[in-house]
C-alpha cells in the first residue's frame, strides 16, 4: 500500500467548510478514528480482564507470542515483528527479563547484535498464553457474527 503523505493527503481533501457545496456535517460518533480509538479501549479492557493475574501488558504479549514462533530472535527483528520501535521494544524486552520469562544474549556472529529467547519459565507459559489470547479475541469479536467477525479481520488487515 503506498505511503500517505502529506502531499498525497493535501490532494484527497475536499473543501469541508461548514456551509461549503457538498459539505457533510462532521459527526465525530462516526468517525473512522473516534470508532477505532472506542474499539481500542474495548480491546484493552477486555485483555486486562483476559490475562488477569499473568500482569502482562498486550505489548508483552505481543512480544512472548513472537518470541515463541521465532525461538531466538534478534531484538530489532522482534520490534518490527511486533510493530514496535527501537526505544519500545528495549523498554518491553527489558521487563519481560526482569520477569523471567525472556533471556537476552549477544549473537556470536555479531556482537553488536542480541538475540532474544524465551526461558524455561517464558516456555512454560505460553500455552496458557495462546489459551488466553484464543479467549481474549473471541471476547472482542463477540458482538459480531461469524462472517462479520472474519470480515472485519480482513478489513483490518487492509488499513495496517
Amino acid at each position: 500500500m503506498p505511503r500517505l503523505t502529506a502531499a498525497r493527503l493535501a490532494e484527497t481533501l475536499v473543501d469541508a467548510t461548514p456551509g461549503s457545496p457538498g459539505a457533510e456535517p462532521y459527526v465525530l460518533y462516526e468517525q473512522a478514528g473516534h470508532l477505532l480509538r472506542r474499539a481500542h479501549q474495548r480491546a484493552t479492557v477486555i485483555f486486562g480482564e483476559g490475562i488477569g493475574e499473568l500482569d502482562l501488558t498486550p505489548l508483552q504479549f505481543a512480544a512472548l507470542v513472537a518470541i515463541n514462533e521465532r525461538g531466538a530472535v534478534g531484538q530489532n527483528a522482534l520490534g518490527r515483528a511486533t510493530a514496535m520501535d527501537p526505544a519500545t521494544i528495549l523498554g518491553v524486552i527489558r521487563r519481560l527479563v526482569a520477569k523471567g520469562f525472556v533471556s537476552c544474549t549477544k549473537d556470536p556472529g555479531d556482537g553488536r547484535k542480541r538475540m532474544c529467547r524465551l526461558t524455561p519459565a517464558g516456555r512454560r507459559l505460553i500455552p496458557r498464553l495462546l489459551a488466553r489470547g484464543d479467549a481474549i479475541t473471541r471476547a472482542t469479536l463477540a458482538p459480531l457474527s461469524t462472517d462479520e467477525q472474519r470480515k472485519f479481520l480482513e478489513l483490518l488487515k487492509r488499513l495496517v
